[in-house]
């Protein structure tokens, strides 16, 4: 449930980086996510794979809601013309809101992302920010109105996995509103991993886009993603650090009990 709407799948699909439009609906036709994330302005100056236009009437037979995203902003000005902007292209009131403050690890610019989450909200958008795992810029961000909070298990496109399990998963533990985590995905056991944390959804781009087969790793993170989720649900065992029998050893034979 993100801000009162329910969504039929954790997974959430990026657009950018397939090798052809055939992939690229192959992937979202098997993997049936949520939402597919766009960039304005990759679309409008057709700088993508697929091309402009073409980009655009597949997307369009799709129907798979679009989460436009700020992608390559650098300044709160950047974010606000370009969420205008998308709110009119797209007609949707959703927004995932990057404000990068590093050009080298594409770190989100936490100093001023709270102001300008606050203005989008202001403004009417369902915000979803993409941020980090420290726990002080979530919790501002959940107290200015943000229903979901993206932080990132590791830089966008290394694939590394979580990187701060201790962060994210207390992270997890402090806060109560949905959580998708947004870049630093490599592998189905990544996004297992995270999910078995209680995380809501995953969103996923390189990692399908660029794997040797886009379409069996859409379906393999898929599967990954509601297996952690059940997983998460059923209670899986706290490890233990010594060795605990499952099997009863009342009355078996030769049982040894260790020296005297």
């Amino acid at each position: 449930m993100l801000y009162g709407t329910l969504f039929p799948s954790r997974l959430l699909l990026g657009t950018a980086q397939y090798p052809s439009p055939v992939v690229l609906r192959q992937a979202v036709e098997i993997s049936e996510p949520s939402f597919l994330t766009v960039s304005l302005r990759r679309q409008a100056a057709g700088h993508n794979e697929i091309g402009g236009q073409a980009f655009w009437d597949l997307l369009s037979t799709l129907k798979i809601p679009f989460l436009p995203n700020t992608a390559g902003c650098h300044t709160p000005e950047e974010v606000w013309t370009t969420a205008q902007m998308a709110r009119e292209v797209f007609e949707t009131p959703w927004i995932k809101l990057e404000l990068i403050g590093d050009d080298y690890t594409l770190q989100p610019d936490t100093l001023q992302m709270v102001g300008v989450a606050e203005r989008l909200l202001r403004d009417g958008f369902n915000v979803l920010p993409y941020c980090t795992e420290d726990l002080v810029l979530c919790r501002r961000l959940v107290d200015i109105g943000c229903e979901a909070i993206m932080p990132w298990a590791a830089p966008i496109g290394t694939g590394r996995g979580a990187l701060n399990p201790y962060a994210l998963r207390l992270l997890r533990e402090r806060l109560t509103v949905p959580m998708l985590i947004d870049a630093g995905i490599g592998k189905p056991s990544h996004a297992c991993e995270v999910m078995e944390w209680g995380f809501d959804g995953v969103l996923l781009n390189t990692a399908v886009a660029k794997a040797a087969d886009p379409t069996r790793l859409a379906a393999a993170f898929k599967k990954a993603i509601e297996a952690g989720r059940e997983a998460f649900l059923g209670g899986a065992m706290i490890p233990r650090e010594t060795a605990e029998a499952s099997t009863p050893v009342v009355g078996t034979p030769f049982w040894h009990h260790g020296a005297p």
